[in-house]
């Protein structure tokens, strides 16, 4: 057992003295701060004047707050960064005197520092790490104890994608008896599962922060998903003074209610720490039962069962909300991609807010958990737009070398009790081609000066071990732009599974090259043929698009602030691509339709785009409505999993086609435009299964609001810009004025335009396509809370969202 903790004599003289209180306590630590963008230097004093400072809760990104200027960087979404202070003030009595006192942060961008009471304790420069930190050698119990953060994104152009300042996760204290459970230290494995019998495998890293050797004892039982217990297992064991050690425990679950994205049934760890008849700390660790394993052969199966992964990839911004996104957004966001048939997220390119992944546990979805983005040294980031200008060089490059390990052993260590993560990726396109690395496999493009292509391995293998002495059950991976030269030096050879990031050509030649390597597409665009060859190959696992949402970031030329890959945008709305990966991926009856001028089609094809009906880019550029010039010829697009189409203008079939006539899984009519009402149905058997209209809209006539009320307190508001009868008018594009009444506060109010550089938090806001989404939170306080929205020449709209007069 190797021993994982030690503590300082002078903690262990602090603390030589057990403390009676019977088990740990999580105290939220999100209400209450005093924030200031500025660069106070004696801000860590218990003594500073913050009086002028004003309250923030968290989570809390300042980027958001600042106007967004074309002279920050593109790849940050042209958002401030800078240095920031933040300051909150808590109260101990004298009963939790002898008791350990920590501060964990789920994350902060970046380059942290935290002191308590003037002291400094520690911090974290990768601004995606959940870290602690040790408050207890310097609280009080006779005054208030304050801590203060500093945050230094002053290097504001470091990603090449939206990151965020700030504290932008969340916080809380944790109090404990000096002989605990460590953080994150209870790690549950189902290493043999069966219909009859599922073995677990319980490993607890037990830390004695006393100046004493302890006898103690450790109950473990597992509680199915109704919560009763189904097994139970007590253990002796014996720490040293200073001591933290790992012990194992084996338990067995009869006829396991298994994990799966159907039914993904959760069960519970609950741990109690003892000492004779004295509790001293109690834990709880959720955890699915499941079996995960690639073939090279057959490609991904879950519980023995054949499963294709359809994934995405998803930044942790959310649109106007920017990266301080309450766990109520990640939800709705998340089932609107799960409803599309969405079976698998990649959290590209970093560590995740630990909400998502409960949420991915809840929802039934399996997940790849990703580390970094970049080794050392660091890549282009983009300042003047995408692939313009010359780039700047800052990011965690800059901090690898010395943290990579821990930050990878934590992420791991943090989120290995997740039945959704299947897979663990040690970094994103760290391979990409001159950017750093090159080699003369390379051709014409080698570039001698750069750093040699061997480094990926050099730098890889530490990551790979490190994964690995925290979770040996899952396979590591890395998404390779640039698979050619990652083999030439053997970077693909210290992988368990190989990501091929927009390689689909790649995968036949390298298949019958490396017969036992896993091949699965790490990151795709959303072409017919890239889902096509996954489909129809079973040695490839499944694939990730690139991506589910657009995202901050990555943009181009100002004023863009994001990036169009979505298969939905900033807002949450589907978009067209989005409809058609649904007639891919889901086995639901869908059928959609959308709409474009010939010309347009026309001029796609001719300026080199691609087919005029088939062209990814086109697919795009199609649109939601029936509302085109009076003697428009149009060709319309529709995308259906159904066996046949039947296509309607005003209540006349104007055709019909089955499945086998959709080319490249489009069906298309072109057709003379003509007001009023048209409507696809889509059959199965011949009976109706499906139906989607399009209406033409007259002129705007109100504003309509529809509303959804979370469990947290966050109402997610769409307003959009009706006619007389209520149908969306799509190029309405006005500005509407929001009026709160009650405890109410704006979050994030945006329209899914990339290039909305509106104030997200502003009570005015236009719509784009019209609509747009207004995220708002209650505040403490009694009342009823509405909203209401206005514009000139429109009849406003309110709508309640709570609360009682």
């Amino acid at each position: 057992m190797k021993a994982f903790w030690r503590v300082g004599i002078a903690a262990l003289a602090l603390l030589s003295g057990l403390a009676t209180a019977a088990s740990r306590e999580v105290r939220p630590l999100n209400e209450g701060w005093l924030f200031s963008k500025s660069d106070a230097g004696a801000a860590m004093s218990p003594t500073f004047d913050d009086r002028s400072w004003r309250p923030v809760q968290l989570p809390h990104d300042w980027s958001q707050e600042e106007p967004f200027s074309a002279n920050y960087g593109s790849g940050n979404g042209y958002a401030a960064g800078g240095v920031g202070w933040y300051r909150k003030q808590f109260q101990l009595d004298a009963s939790q005197r002898g008791r350990l006192v920590s501060v964990e942060f789920d994350g902060i961008y970046e380059h942290s520092q935290v002191w308590i009471n003037g002291q400094y304790v520690g911090g974290r420069p990768f601004g995606y790490s959940s870290f602690a930190l040790n408050l207890t050698p310097y609280l009080r119990f006779d005054a208030p104890n304050v801590i203060a953060v500093r945050v230094d994104h002053s290097r504001q152009t470091d990603s090449r994608f939206y990151s965020g300042s700030g504290i932008y996760r969340l916080a809380r204290l944790v109090i404990t008896a000096p002989i605990h459970i460590a953080q994150w230290g209870s790690f549950v494995r189902t290493p043999v599962v069966s219909a009859a019998n599922a073995k677990a495998q319980v490993d607890t890293e037990v830390v004695n922060a006393t100046a004493k050797a302890q006898s103690l004892s450790l109950l473990s039982e597992l509680l199915d998903p109704q919560g009763r217990v189904v097994a139970r297992l007590e253990s002796s064991l014996r720490l040293t003074a200073g001591e933290g050690r790992s012990f194992a425990q084996a338990l067995s679950v009869a006829r396991p209610q298994r994990w799966s994205l159907e039914s993904p049934a959760l069960y519970t760890l609950r741990q109690q720490l003892r000492q004779g008849d004295r509790v001293l700390d109690e834990a709880g660790t959720p955890f699915g039962i499941r079996t995960a394993r690639f073939d090279p052969d057959r490609g991904f199966f879950l519980n023995d069962q054949p499963l294709k992964i359809k994934g995405v990839c998803l930044h942790h911004d959310a649109g106007s909300l920017g990266a301080a996104v309450p766990e109520s957004v990640l939800e709705r966001r998340l089932i609107k991609l799960r409803d599309m048939g969405v079976n698998a997220i990649r959290t590209s390119h970093n560590p995740p807010a630990p909400e998502l992944l409960a949420l991915t546990d809840k929802l039934g979805l399996l997940v790849q958990a990703e580390a970094f983005d970049e080794f050392a040294p660091t890549k282009r980031k983009w300042i003047a737009g995408w692939n313009v200008g010359e780039p700047g060089r800052h990011g965690y490059g800059e901090s690898f070398e010395a943290w990579g390990v821990r930050d990878i052993e934590d992420m791991v260590k943090r989120d290995r009790n997740h039945p959704s993560i299947i897979m663990w990726s040690i970094g994103n396109e760290v391979d990409y081609a001159n950017d750093p690395f090159s080699h003369p496999v390379l051709g014409k493009k080698y570039r001698p000066e750069n750093p040699p292509a061997s480094e990926l391995v050099r730098l890889g293998k530490p990551l790979v071990a490190a994964v690995k002495r925290m979770d040996s059950s899952r396979p590591v991976t890395a998404a390779m732009a640039h698979v050619e030269m990652s083999d030439a030096v053997g970077f693909g050879d210290i992988l368990d599974i190989a990501g091929y990031n927009y390689q689909e050509l790649r995968y036949a030649a390298d298949h019958a090259a490396k017969p036992r390597r896993v091949i699965y597409g790490s990151e795709n665009r959303h072409d017919y043929s890239a889902w096509a060859v996954v489909r129809d190959t079973d040695y490839i696992s499944g694939q990730f698009l690139w991506t589910g949402i657009d995202y901050l970031g990555e943009a181009g030329r100002w004023p863009l602030r994001a990036a169009d890959f979505g298969l939905l945008d900033l807002a949450s709305f589907r978009k067209p691509r989005g409809a058609f990966r649904e007639s891919l991926w889901s086995d639901k009856p869908m059928v959609y339709i959308a709409a474009a001028l010939q010309s347009a089609q026309l001029n796609a094809s001719q300026s080199g785009q691609g087919t005029p009906l088939l062209d990814q880019q086109r697919r795009a550029k199609v649109e939601e409505h029936w509302n085109w010039p009076a003697g428009a010829t149009v060709t319309v697009s529709a995308y259906s999993n159904c066996d046949e189409i039947q296509l309607l203008l005003n209540g006349q079939v104007i055709g019909s086609q089955p499945r086998s006539a959709a080319v490249e899984g489009v069906f298309t009519w072109t057709l003379p435009y003509q007001a009023g009402e048209l409507k696809a149905v889509g059959l199965r058997g011949g009976k109706p299964v499906a139906e989607f209209v399009l209406k033409t809209a007259g002129p705007a006539a109100r504003i309509a609001l529809s509303s959804e009320v979370a469990g947290d307190g966050v109402a997610h508001v769409e307003y959009r810009i009706v006619d007389a009868q209520g149908v969306r008018v799509p190029d309405a594009d006005l500005r509407i004025t929001f009026s709160l009444q009650g405890p109410l506060e704006i979050l994030g109010i945006g329209n899914g335009n990339l290039a909305d550089v509106d104030d997200p938090r502003d009570a005015v806001h236009a719509t784009y396509q019209g609509r747009g989404l207004a995220v708002l939170r209650n505040k403490a306080g009694a009342g009823a809370r509405t909203l209401q929205a206005s514009a000139p020449g429109l009849a406003s709209a309110q709508i309640n969202l709570g609360g009682t007069p």
